[in-house]
């Protein structure tokens, strides 16, 4: 298999996954390193190449989207922007080996969250898509946390903020969907702002370009899909994805 066709094979399953439940980094990042790509600057590539799938897959889903928690859309995006910036700026200035070493846990948690969060709230008698008691500055807080690794690294950020929503706001993560693909696509815009300037993503822009029109096609097919799935099976491939790269970053850790 040629190198671009695996970059564009790649970037259509990321763009998929990440329109469906997320984790589209952990199918793109691993194609650009194997076609010889840096990591850090594989990193920043496949961050502005999955962009216009995930515009694409925000598009899609516009109709879809509802607040979340009792802060306003704007807010939340306005925080998901800046904190997309700053996650970019520190993968630039800063060495990825600590974070990295996170990333795992921060998978774990997110999918204890997404698999127990709303039978928890079941038993402290809070239905799913009643608030949790997860107020407005706490929510923005957490996002912005979210948003800075979302820049930094990208991977499952879209799955962290679900296990945010769902086990603050006690938001079905079928019904966080849409905004999921919006606000990942704000992290990634500043992201990809910064990285367009101020790294060397440019360097291959032929795999750059077979990448993004896979995502784009991906993003779209991935959206419309997520519309039509049940929310069980929309479930399913949320925690079915963050399950396998919970796995596959511990195995990848311990052998390395």
């Amino acid at each position: 298999m040629s190198e671009m066709l695996l970059v564009l094979l790649a970037g259509l399953a990321a763009g998929t996954l990440n329109a469906v439940g997320g984790g589209g980094t952990f199918v793109a990042l691993p194609a650009l390193v194997a076609v010889g790509l840096s990591p850090v600057t594989a990193n920043a590539a496949s961050t502005i190449a999955l962009l216009p799938g995930s515009v694409a897959g925000a598009w899609v889903s516009r109709h879809e989207m509802s607040q979340v928690g009792a802060a306003s859309t704007r807010a939340l995006t306005t925080t998901s922007v800046l904190g997309g910036g700053l996650g970019a700026a520190l993968l630039l200035l800063l060495p990825s080996s600590s974070f990295d070493a996170a990333v795992p846990w921060l998978l774990a948690f997110a999918t204890v969250v997404l698999a127990f969060g709303r039978p928890v709230l079941r038993v402290l008698g809070s239905a799913p898509d009643q608030a949790a008691g997860l107020g407005p500055r706490a929510l923005l807080i957490g996002q912005f946390l979210l948003a800075v690794y979302g820049g930094y690294f990208g991977g499952a950020v879209g799955i962290l903020m679900l296990a945010l929503w769902s086990i603050g706001l006690g938001l079905d993560p079928a019904t966080g969907n849409p905004m999921r693909i919006a606000q990942v696509t704000a992290v990634y815009l500043s992201a990809t702002a910064l990285f367009l300037i101020a790294s060397d993503a440019l360097s291959a822009p032929l795999l750059l370009a077979a990448m993004l029109t896979g995502a784009v096609a991906g993003g779209l097919t991935g959206a419309r899909l997520a519309l039509r799935l049940p929310a069980r099976a929309l479930r399913g491939v949320v925690l079915g994805t963050a399950v396998t790269m919970t796995v596959l970053y511990f195995v990848r850790d311990r052998v390395g």
